[in-house]
């Protein structure tokens, strides 16, 4: 099974966003709001600093709140997706609005995804200042929720990914499952093997739990760790693993190679889909985190110390899973992996 058997064609989605960006031309005049660029987020300057601007949202992991009428939780994801995307240009959040879209806004509902949204502000440090919820029920069946998260950073201290250079060492932290990317594969995979989401996770993978709770475990939200870092280490680049995988990595910088030789292990999830779906290795990490929500890269001088204030402030597992090489795209080697 693939993505696109799935739904999701990653290629077309590729060549249309590249057709909406080519549309998109005009630019602000005047000393304040200069575009900087930006590759997780955009950003623009501010005097001083850049202000940052990233938005995202849960996907159709909607869908499984939606079966388990579960909803405190995915507010988290919502925060997370935003706020791990800013910090890969090296900016602090700091606010966020929602969007919620529904059918028919059902107050017991939107008082759940509220919960969520808080818990995810209260771990990220952030303020949500305002935000939309609208009912559209000729457009939307269910809901939708999405986000958009001002951050901020000093000028000099924005991380593009240009200091990447052959030698420096990348280091993985750990995510708590598939986060809020693939589902629609995911579900593809459970809905093919007449699965239900109440029942027990299969194989004694999740004792205890079911196929839904696992599925609905929220987005690790990594600002803490990664602004303690910001203090103490030149870091020359951050990658958060989100949809396509691997391919998030040369986002950071192409005309390098990145080899994962030591991969941070895939939560037994990972394992369920492979199995049960028939997806191969290649599909799996050009598709889901596989295990590791973000990577940092910095110099080899510097990863002992990454290591040892990640492992201060995070509750992620922390290893180096990898360094940069000359050449271009990733490599995997023990799964003799590789993405051009």
């Amino acid at each position: 099974m693939t993505y696109k058997d799935a739904g999701v064609d990653i290629d077309e989605k590729e060549t249309a966003i590249q057709q909406l960006l080519s549309s998109i031309t005009t630019k602000r005049t005047g000393n304040i709001g200069k575009p900087l660029g930006g590759h997780y987020a955009g950003l623009i300057e501010f005097g001083a600093y850049a202000l940052v601007l990233c938005t995202d949202g849960v996907g159709t992991k909607v869908k499984i709140a939606e079966a388990l009428q579960k909803y405190d939780t995915i507010g988290i994801d919502c925060i997370a997706m935003n706020v791990n995307d800013a910090l890969c240009v090296g900016a602090e959040p700091l606010a966020f609005v929602d969007y919620l879209a529904m059918d028919d806004p059902n107050p017991k509902i939107t008082k759940e995804i509220g919960k969520g949204l808080a818990t995810g502000a209260k771990q990220a440090n952030i303020s949500i200042v305002g935000g939309e919820t609208a009912d559209l029920p000729e457009l939307i069946k269910g809901f939708d929720l999405a986000g958009t998260c001002l951050a901020y950073v000093k000028k000099n201290n924005i991380i593009m990914g240009d200091r990447i250079k052959p030698g420096d060492v990348i280091i993985g932290l750990s995510s708590t499952g598939i986060h809020s990317n693939g589902y629609t594969l995911a579900r593809k995979v459970v809905d093919d093997n007449h699965c239900s989401y109440t029942d027990p996770f299969p194989d004694g993978l999740y004792k205890g739990k079911t196929i839904g709770a696992v599925m609905l475990e929220p987005t690790r939200i990594y600002v803490r760790e990664i602004i303690e870092l910001f203090k103490k280490v030149k870091v020359h680049g951050l990658a958060h693993i989100t949809g396509s995988g691997l391919w998030n990595i040369p986002r950071l910088k192409e005309n390098v190679r990145y080899v994962i030789d030591d991969p941070l292990p895939p939560q037994p999830i990972f394992q369920f889909l492979q199995n049960y779906g028939n997806i191969d290795d290649y599909e799996m990490y050009q598709i889901f985190n596989m295990g590791m929500g973000l990577a940092v890269v910095v110099s080899r001088t510097d990863a002992e110390k990454t290591m040892t204030v990640l492992r201060k402030y995070s509750k992620a597992k922390v290893k180096r899973v990898g360094t940069v090489q000359k050449g271009t795209g990733v490599d995997v080697p023990h799964l003799r992996l590789t993405y051009q």
